[in-house]
C-alpha cells in the first residue's frame, strides 16, 4: 500500500491553504511544475483524487476529506514539534502569543501589557505587530491565539468580535493654523498637504471614508505604512492627517495637536481568532483588559485633546 512521505503531506497542505498551484509553490519557494507533478504523482500512487478543480482553483475533494482532516493534524504535530525544539534552544516557553494592529499597539496594547503582567508576573508574551493581510495565516497557522485588528477579517475560519468603536481626530503640527479650532472639518483640511495611508489599504480606505462622503479628493502629500509613521510626520511639521483616536490616545504628545473631526465617523476595532479554537485563560483575560483600556481611551479622548 502507498503511503504518503512528509514532502507530500507538506505540498497538499499548501494547495489545500492556497488554492492554486502557483500559490503553493510561492509559499513552499519551489516551481509550479514541480508542485503539479507532486500532487499528480501523489494522486495516482494513493488512487485518489485530491482535489476537484473549479474554476481554477484546487477544492478539495468530498471523497478525501478524511485525508485532508489527518494532514491537519499530522501538520500541526510538526509544527508543535518545532516550536517546542525552537523553545528548548531558546530557553523561553511562549505561553501567550497575540497580535495587534498598529495603531492600536502604539500606546493601548502598552497599558494592556501592564495588566497582564500585573496580574501574571511569570508570563512570557509574545506580541507581534500585523498588517491586516497577514492576519489569517498568522491565526490560522496557529502562531498566535487572537489578533486585535482595526477592521473585520472577511474569511469564514475566523470569528470577528466588535469589542471598541473610536473616533476618527484630526492631528495637526503644533502652531498651525487650524489648531485655534475647536473642531476641524475635512472641509479645512481640502486645502492641506496631508499625511495618509493608501486607501486601497483597509485601514487607509478608513481614513478616507469621511473625504469620499463629503465629495474631496484626497490631497495625500506622503503617505506612511502604519499610523506610528503618519504621527511621526505630523510631528515633524511635514503636514496635517485624519487619524483614529486610538493612534494618539496618550495624554502627552508633544509636537501634536489632536482635534475633534467636525464630521462624527466611527472606527471600530474587533478581536479575531481562528473558528472552533478554545482561548487559554491568559487570553481572555488579556482581551478583557483590551475592552477596558480602549473603552478608556474613548471616554478620555475629549480631555486628552482639550489639553493639547
Amino acid at each position: 500500500m502507498a503511503e504518503m512521505t512528509l514532502r507530500q503531506i507538506e505540498v497538499i497542505r499548501a494547495v489545500m491553504m492556497t488554492g492554486t498551484i502557483s500559490g503553493a509553490a510561492t509559499m513552499l519557494n519551489v516551481s509550479a511544475p514541480g508542485i503539479s507533478r507532486l500532487v499528480k504523482h501523489t494522486e495516482e500512487s494513493l488512487g485518489i483524487r485530491l482535489f476537484e478543480r473549479k474554476a481554477g482553483l484546487f477544492v478539495p475533494s468530498i471523497e478525501a476529506s478524511k485525508v485532508f482532516d489527518q494532514v491537519r493534524e499530522v501538520y500541526k504535530g510538526v509544527e508543535n514539534l518545532q516550536r517546542a525544539v525552537g523553545a528548548l534552544q531558546q530557553g523561553e516557553d511562549v505561553r501567550l502569543a497575540f497580535a495587534s494592529a498598529p495603531s492600536v499597539a502604539q500606546f493601548i496594547a502598552a497599558r494592556v501589557m501592564q495588566r497582564v503582567r500585573a496580574r501574571y508576573g511569570d508570563l512570557f508574551i509574545d506580541l507581534n505587530i500585523l498588517k491586516i493581510e497577514e492576519t489569517v495565516d498568522y491565526l490560522l497557522l496557529e502562531r498566535g491565539e487572537f489578533v486585535i485588528m482595526s477592521s473585520r477579517i472577511e474569511n469564514a475560519a475566523v470569528v470577528n468580535e466588535q469589542i471598541a468603536e473610536g473616533r476618527l481626530v484630526v492631528i495637526l503640527p503644533e502652531g498651525h493654523r487650524l489648531a485655534a479650532q475647536k473642531t476641524v472639518s475635512v472641509h479645512d483640511l481640502a486645502t492641506e498637504a496631508q499625511v495618509g495611508i493608501d486607501p486601497t489599504d483597509p485601514y487607509g480606505k478608513l481614513l478616507a471614508q469621511p473625504f469620499i462622503e463629503a465629495g474631496l479628493p484626497l490631497n495625500h502629500a506622503m503617505r506612511g505604512r502604519f499610523a506610528q509613521t503618519v504621527v511621526s510626520l505630523v510631528r515633524h511639521g511635514l503636514g496635517v492627517s485624519v487619524i483614529d483616536e486610538f493612534s494618539v490616545a496618550e495624554v502627552y504628545m508633544p509636537g501634536v495637536v489632536r482635534r475633534p473631526l467636525t464630521e462624527d465617523v466611527r472606527i471600530a476595532t474587533y478581536v479575531v481568532r481562528k473558528k472552533g479554537r478554545v482561548l487559554s485563560g491568559f487570553a481572555e483575560f488579556t482581551i478583557q483588559q483590551f475592552r477596558r483600556e480602549l473603552a478608556k481611551a474613548v471616554e478620555d479622548g475629549p480631555w486628552m485633546r482639550s489639553r493639547t
